[in-house]
């Protein structure tokens, strides 16, 4: 308990100095080694924030003025103006001003700027970013490569978002409505930039003899052929399920022209290619022209097969 108690009072101190000292950029002594238990314990004691350092090791927290090499932390590494290399921590890394290389963190990553790769177990925050990927979220302004999140991306402007929700200021979202060839009818979520886009749905199917509740994620990228004329390509995964015994599980590779309508209509229909996963005969009616089928002795069916997707979108 005194241990945690230490550590949220040295986090307490850092974020009000930060914030106190944000634009007091100093002169800074070096140090080709920091090596320490927690701040203010540290071969740089209370002048950690006063010392550049080539290599920084804390059992629990390291604080210091920039960093040029290698920085290991427990827990959290706080670095007052800015950090090249690698900087590794078990919970966070804040580094004020621009970071280059690769920061790790098993929580959270928070930059001024990164020209590098911030990896983080759930979220990624910085001004203008290289590439972020993030256990849960990702928030940057302006992002040059690529934005892996597990559910959303937050940005000014990325051109190649990865997420199921991506909210991109310069990009581009939309509500559509759809059905297939198993007349499973969804609604969808589809949002990301001009070149690519997360796909988040839920839906109904009643051509079964139980009706059956979908949901729908997957990923998406435009292709642009004229002006009001694209070909939109998603892979998404489908599940349906009546809350009972047994599952279904769709895989689906959609080929979808799509024609514009004015600024904020688009219709779209096309190909699909899909595999399918039926447990206790759930959803195993729904199509019978299978290229492949496989029945396991457990009565689990396995197919392949061809569809098609139609429906309508509105941007906005």
């Amino acid at each position: 308990m005194d241990m945690l108690k230490t550590i949220t009072f040295t986090l307490v101190v850092l974020l009000i100095y930060t914030n106190v000292n944000a634009q007091d950029p100093r002169p800074l002594k070096h140090s080709p080694v920091h090596v320490g238990l927690v701040y203010p314990l540290s071969t740089n004691g209370r002048q950690a924030k006063d010392y550049s350092n080539s290599f920084s090791l804390h059992a629990i927290t390291g604080v210091s003025g920039a960093e040029t090499g290698i920085t290991l932390a427990g827990f959290s590494n706080h670095i007052f103006q800015s950090a090249h290399g690698l900087q590794l921590a078990g919970f966070m890394n804040t580094v004020r001003d621009s970071a280059a290389g690769l920061q790790a963190a098993g929580f959270m990553n928070s930059t001024g700027s990164s020209a590098g790769v911030t990896m983080a177990g759930f979220i990624n925050v910085s001004g203008d970013a290289g590439t972020q990927i993030g256990g849960f979220m990702n928030i940057a302004k302006k992002v040059k490569g690529v934005q892996i999140a597990g559910f959303i991306n937050i940005a000014d402007s990325s051109d190649y978002p990865i997420a199921l929700v991506n909210i991109i200021r310069d990009g581009e979202k939309s509500i559509g409505v759809s059905t297939d060839e198993s007349l499973t009818n969804l609604v969808t979520f589809r949002s990301g930039s001009r070149k690519l886009y997360g796909i988040l749905g839920v839906g109904y199917n009643g051509k079964d003899d139980r009706d059956l509740y979908a949901w729908e994620g997957g990923m998406g990228a435009h292709f642009n052929i004229a002006r009001n004329f694209r070909l939109n390509t998603e892979l998404v995964a489908i599940g349906l399920t009546d809350f009972k015994k047994g599952d279904y599980f769709r895989g689906a590779l959609r080929v979808l022209p799509s024609l514009r309508l004015g600024r904020h209509v688009e219709m779209f229909a096309g190909p699909s290619f899909n595999y399918i996963r039926s447990e206790k005969g759930k959803g195993a009616g729904l199509v019978t022209h299978y290229t492949w089928s496989e029945k396991e002795p457990s009565g689990i069916l396995h197919g392949l097969y061809f569809g098609a997707t139609g429906g309508m979108n509105i941007i906005f």
